[in-house]
């Protein structure tokens, strides 16, 4: 007979359910012992394991896992914050981060202590119930090591487990800390250090092994998700999303089968992409983990598999066996993915009534516009709808399942409007299911892209490598047109009715940016948007009952805890990500000014944010003495190696500089900053390997006109303002 000590989630879910079904008194006694390990230890402050988390809604005052529990529902059943007493909710404590970069964390906390990660994949240990920091560990990513990062220098969360508590550093390694202390148990590099891995993602632990995934796509790596042993960070298993080298065996045959959807081309030099960035989601009854699989390196199928093909595993939610790593069933949301149209988006697991039968489901709404519905335990497509405009497919087939791609969306040299962007339909901002409303909330963007393939394009040594001609895709600066484009960029909250296949209702916001979610049992969903608001909305009508100014745009996703009776909500506000800093321009109505700090609420919470200090930018630039010919090229160059951080046409997000206002003092010092790493420690390394003193000074031409061209613009609103 098994001990209670070695009781995993599968076990535990076994036995309540045999003793559940009345089974025979023999068989009852025999398993009294595990039954009642299985409920002892749930409230215990030893740590946080897969019966916990299994039988979360026993102790429903934790938050024990990234989604809450392993079906990722980010449904809370605390019913103490209500729509009757909301208006009485108020900040009771903040804690503020020693960086000023983008938070996008899901708090974990379990028996009054809460464990959250903030940029840099720095972890802190807090009394959950004011603030107090118990212990902060630092991973020491080098700086430069952010240059490989396409999206900020962001970590979603942490893993507990059995006393332990788990991150993934942004330069790939897997650490495992003391829970009390923040000691390292251990530490391993999952990625090779010689390509430009990173890790976002929060890890998850599944029957003993913490499950990682990576990322470094749009640079050009392989994709794979890789299992290791929760007590000594021993490596167990790997499975790879994309085929190696067609002439060399293949890692499985899952591999084997996926490389006939390759056809043409030498992906592998490169990687091929198809990293696993962010969700996975677990099923303890039938023991599955569910994987999703991102985009493709470089974006276009034209560029990496010419001969076409579907590219398998790419943009697909894939289920695996936690204990081996072995391949079960796929599906691919985009076939031949050459949009980015990664299917990492946060994945729900439901038991959901469709046509008079309960349907155990997998529902995700990736990048591509879709709201999937699956069979969980086959993938047999069930139904798909979009829940955003869509133009690269006019339909998702109800027979096959499979998306009926427009013939030009697979773009070559002349632009392709696709719709969505490469920013999404909706992407890593965690979406909640609520099963009192059976309505999925989904943070949704709608906006549009110039598709366009780079023209001779080659893989670079440093930077993004996405094939897409950025130069094309670049805003115009005619400030009337940008703001129409502005206007077209729009976001919404969607409480999204996965059997009928529609929206419930939706709520639309001023920003395309905006915060994850959390619905609760008393009808109340919580999400922070880019304006700087955190606000409650009812679940089955989205009438707004109470809002908060949090001084800064949120883009993670709340959560809500209770400790000694009394029910907490708390989110992290921070600015940043993909579209604040590559579309910063855009988001005019953002609250862009980037404060990084974690904010938790109460009834009758009586703190209070302190003003902001008003911060003056000098906008003086040199004077413009480049040739137009010198300046376009920058332009060029500049959309090719630096726009990923700095922004679209040189206009920031407000968490990496606006180039536009640097120093004429730092002007003399430009070669210096990007050819011999002046600012390394900042994370700006030199960029000699691919650019010489020609190229930089064409960039920086291109950076002293966009000034000029802001200094214009300032002026003319003023003389406006005056008359």
């Amino acid at each position: 007979m098994l001990s209670a000590e070695k009781i995993d989630a599968k076990t535990c879910l076994s036995v309540v359910r045999i003793k559940g079904m009345m089974t025979s008194i023999l068989v009852s006694l025999l398993l009294f012992p595990l039954v009642s390990a299985c409920t002892e230890s749930e409230h215990s402050s030893e740590g946080v394991n897969g019966h916990r988390i299994v039988l979360a809604d026993r102790e429903p005052g934790n938050w024990l896992s990234h989604g809450r529990t392993y079906d990722e529902q980010r449904y809370s059943p605390l019913s103490e914050i209500n729509e009757d007493n909301i208006n009485r909710l108020g900040l009771t404590w903040k804690y503020d981060f020693d960086t000023h970069r983008g938070l996008e964390a899901t708090p974990l906390v379990v028996d009054g202590m809460m464990y959250v990660t903030g940029s840099w994949s720095r972890v802190y240990a807090l009394d959950a119930t004011n603030g107090r920091l118990i212990w902060q560990y630092d991973p020491e990513v080098p700086p430069e090591w952010a240059v490989n990062a396409c999206c900020d220098v962001v970590n979603r969360g942490v893993a507990l487990w059995n006393g332990a508590v788990y991150v993934g550093a942004l330069d790939g390694r897997l650490i495992a800390l003391n829970a009390k202390d923040g000691g390292v148990l251990w530490s391993v590099q999952t990625t090779p250090t010689d390509r430009p891995y990173t890790i976002t993602g929060a890890p998850r632990v599944v029957t003993g092994k913490v499950i990682i995934g990576n990322g470094g796509a749009e640079m050009g790596v392989r994709g794979f998700v890789s299992a290791y042993d929760a007590g000594d960070g021993d490596l167990l298993w790997r499975f790879y999303t994309v085929p190696g080298n067609p002439e060399e065996p293949f890692e499985s045959p899952a591999l084997e089968m996926a490389a006939e959807t390759w056809i043409g081309g030498k992906w592998w030099e490169h990687g091929g992409g198809g990293t696993v960035w962010d969700s996975m989601a677990y099923d303890a009854d039938l023991d599955l983990l569910y994987i999703g699989v991102g985009n493709g390196s470089p974006w276009s199928r034209q560029l990496r598999s010419p001969g076409g093909g579907d590219n398998l595993f790419l943009s697909s939610i894939v289920a695996l066996r936690p204990d081996t790593g072995e391949y079960v069933w796929h599906y691919q949301t985009s076939p031949g993915d050459s949009w980015d149209y990664t299917a990492t988006q946060h994945m729900i697991l439901a038991d959901l009534s469709i046509d008079g039968a309960v349907r155990q489901v997998i529902m995700q709404a990736p990048k591509n516009g879709f709201f999937y519905v699956l069979d969980r335990k086959t993938g047999e497509f069930i139904s798909a709808e979009p829940f955003v405009p869509v133009t690269w497919a006019t339909h998702v087939d109800p027979d096959s399942g499979r998306a009926a791609v427009r013939p030009e969306a697979y773009y070559g040299y002349t632009i392709f409007d696709g719709r969505p962007s490469p920013f999404g339909a909706h992407t890593w901002h965690p979406m909640s299911y609520n099963p009192n409303t059976g309505l999925v909330y989904i943070p949704a963007i709608d906006s549009n892209f110039p598709y366009k393939l780079e023209e001779a394009f080659e893989f670079l040594e440093l930077g993004v490598n996405v094939g897409i001609d950025g130069a094309a895709a670049a805003w115009p600066v005619d400030p009337d047109i940008r703001k129409a484009i502005r206007q077209s960029m729009k976001g919404s909250l969607i409480a999204w009715d996965p059997v009928a296949q529609k929206p419930a209702w939706t709520v639309e916001h001023k920003t395309s940016w905006n915060g994850g979610v959390v619905s609760t049992a008393k009808n109340l969903v919580f999400q922070g948007n880019g304006e700087g608001n955190l606000v409650a909305y009812s679940a089955d009508s989205g009438r707004e009952l109470w809002s908060f100014n949090a001084q800064t745009g949120i883009a993670a996703a709340p959560i809500t805890y209770r400790v000694d009776g009394e029910q907490y909500v708390a989110v992290l506000a921070g600015w940043g990500g993909t579209m604040p800093l590559v579309q910063g321009g855009a988001l005019t109505h953002a609250a862009n000014k980037n404060v990084s700090r974690i904010l938790v609420f109460k009834l009758d919470g009586e703190e209070s944010l302190p003003a902001l200090p008003v911060v003056e930018k000098p906008l003086d630039p040199p004077e413009n003495t480049a040739s137009e010919e010198v300046i376009e090229r920058g332009m060029v160059l500049y959309h090719r190696t630096c726009f990923a951080c700095h922004g679209d046409t040189a206009v920031s997000g407000g968490v990496i500089p606006d180039l536009r206002f640097t120093s004429r003092a730092t002007h003399k010092l430009w070669d210096k900053v990007v050819l011999e790493g002046l600012l390394k420690s900042g994370g700006m390394v030199s960029f000699s390997r691919i650019l010489d003193k020609a190229d930089s000074y064409a960039i920086q031409a291109y950076v002293i006109k966009r000034a000029h061209d802001a200094k214009s613009e300032l002026s003319k609103a003023q003389n406006n303002g005056r008359g």
